[in-house]
């Protein structure tokens, strides 16, 4: 058979393993207990059932990182477990390897599931040319690194303060107690360099300050400086760009240090492809606020307006984007997509394999090439034939988003939908009026028994500028016959102490349990009357506000106190008690 035939039979047998392949898409449905997650098909049929707290995308390799009882794990395509869930994260796998944490720290497995390295490690990166970065903390709390190769080996011993990832058979790191150095695969020092700070290596080219309090220029491999200190901040060289600060401001020079776009940005971000979005400050006083963006190629033309709140990078010359009202895919020069889906919300679409998803509102989607939507989360939660809980979404403005459920079936129906829509967030809100901070709500069905549902209400609130948010938490007890809502009261004999009896609890468990060893000496007082609190099975959970008594890492603070040891104050014969037995 000659070379032209054999490539022939190839190119055919590639194509015919594609019309085979079972391409499959991590969806989640809502339900009692929260949402789960599982694989449908390019039917928009789910083959691997939604029971999963998390489902990530297939990798090229045909496995999937998915998260059970906290825990994350790896399967293949048909469900079966490669990884049993035993660790606290998996990274996407990079050339045939994944970083993983559990309780020992860092680790490398291959696609197999098999752990390479031979200790664990403070920190491990993605592999680059052959190699990941690794860290181990020193005795005064700081780190030293080096590089494993593909077999977990320490290829280059942990001895530098710190280190980039290889590009072109080429490292940066900084030797310890020395200066910032290239290395090559074997740590062999290519050339040093004897400035105070050195960074951003990219196209033969790193960023130097000559003093710890100078401004940023440009040196080439061999040390000679190729651009002037000028910059408050660099970035890399990028396809013969670097995007550069000047005070507070953002531009993009060439090679000889030239703008092409001058430093009049708020932002400015390389989408690839020559293609740049430019950010102007939405408030001037305000930076902080964001921006809004116009599409720019490498040579400062301007192809848009200042009218996109987030763009995505371009690939095959489509990017996605959004405004105050949709999300849509645009062209190199700015243009919006016309045979693509255009979809109401702020979000991202992306090509995945034979479908187009979106992530939309904190909502996955997916629609055919054609634009056609295909799947959807659903928005009703049945409980009973008499009973569901219906979600409902409220965005009034781009930096305001709540998800609200509303009860259909139960008594005093409207009193009641009103006070979770009231729980939820859903206020008076101005529709093109810039908001202070961000809100994003959304709810779970935590619990469901006899006639007792018990909805759980969260958010988080971002105050722009701030160093973090803070989020947000309530829980809604609703007799499902009798149209009320409970209070932690409700749950005891009249006259009852419940709150010394309940704080007594909750002491106990700060003093004897190690796991709540982050609770702030002293902070803790007892319980108030109308103390936070929800019902699972079999037990009631006292929560505290984050800052309340532990610090913000903590989130809330949660106690689960067994019914059998609040059993002498139960009002066993209480409304509340019989509505979930």
């Amino acid at each position: 058979m000659s070379k032209r035939n054999i490539e022939q039979e190839n190119w055919i047998t590639y194509l015919l393993s594609l019309s085979r392949m079972v391409y499959l898409f991590p969806a989640a449905v809502k339900g009692i207990g929260g949402s789960k997650w599982g694989y449908i098909n390019e039917q928009a049929k789910f083959v691997l059932p939604p029971k999963y707290e998390r489902a990530g995308d297939f990798q090229e390799n045909g496995l999937a990182v998915v998260r059970v009882n906290n825990l994350a794990g790896i399967i293949n395509s048909d469900g079966y477990f490669i990884v049993e869930p035993k660790y606290d994260s998996i990274s996407p796998f990079k050339e045939g390897r994944a970083a993983v944490i559990d309780e020992e720290g860092f680790k490398v497995i291959d696609e197999s599931g098999k752990v390479i390295t031979s200790k664990s490690y403070s920190f491990i990166g993605e592999y680059h040319g052959g190699r990941a970065v690794a860290a181990d903390t020193t005795s005064d709390g700081g780190y030293l690194y080096g590089y494993l190769n593909r077999r977990g080996k320490e290829v280059i011993p942990l001895s530098y303060e710190s280190a980039s990832d290889f590009q072109d058979g080429k490292a940066l790191v900084k030797i310890k107690g020395g200066n910032y150095a290239l290395i090559d695969l074997t740590g062999k020092v290519v050339k040093s360099y004897p400035y105070p700070f050195v960074d951003d290596y990219g196209e033969g080219t790193l960023a130097f300050r000559e003093s710890n309090d100078g401004k940023w220029g440009y040196i080439d491999e061999s040390g000679k400086v190729r651009i002037d200190p000028q910059f408050t901040g660099t970035q890399p060289f990028v396809d013969g760009r670097a995007v550069v600060q000047t005070s507070d401001t953002y531009g993009l020079i060439n090679r000889e240090g030239k703008f092409t776009i001058k430093p009049n940005f708020n932002t400015l971000l390389n989408l690839g492809e020559g293609r740049y979005a430019l950010g102007k400050a939405i408030d001037r006083e305000r930076p902080y606020i964001g921006s809004k963006y116009a599409i720019a190629d490498s040579d400062g033309r301007i192809y848009t307006g200042f009218t996109l709140n987030g763009v995505s990078s371009y690939k095959d010359g489509i990017a996605s984007a959004y405004n105050d009202e949709t999300t849509f895919f645009i062209d190199k020069r700015g243009r919006r997509v016309d045979y693509l889906p255009k979809v109401n919300g702020s979000g991202s679409l992306s090509f995945d394999k034979s479908f187009i998803k979106g992530d939309i509102d904190l909502r996955i989607l997916y629609f055919d090439k054609g634009g056609k939507l295909v799947w959807k989360q659903n928005t009703k939660i049945p409980l009973n034939d008499d009973y569901s809980v219906i979600e409902n979404k409220f965005k009034p403005n781009k930096d305001y988003l709540v998800y609200y459920p509303q009860i259909k079936g139960v008594k005093d129906q409207e009193k009641i939908n009103q006070t979770l829509k009231d729980l939820a967030g859903v206020k008076p809100i101005p529709q093109h009026t810039q908001l202070e901070s961000s809100y994003t709500g959304d709810f779970d069905v935590s619990y469901y028994k006899n006639h007792l549902v018990v909805i759980e209400i969260n958010g988080y609130d971002y105050p722009f500028g701030a160093a973090h948010g803070m989020p947000v938490k309530k829980y809604a007890h609703i007799d499902l016959k009798l149209g009320k809502i409970y209070q932690l009261k409700d749950l005891f004999r009249p006259k009852s102490d419940y709150v010394k009896v309940i704080s007594q609890i909750v002491e106990e468990q700060i003093k004897n349990d190690e796991q709540y060893s982050y609770v702030f000496p002293d902070s803790y007082k007892g319980i108030k009357a109308d103390q936070p609190f929800f019902i699972s099975e079999g037990a009631l959970n006292i929560y505290f506000e984050p800052y309340e008594i532990a610090p913000y890492a903590a989130g809330f603070p949660t106690f689960t106190i067994p019914f059998k040891e609040l059993s002498s104050i139960i009002n066993h014969r209480g409304e509340f008690w019989l509505s979930f037995h």
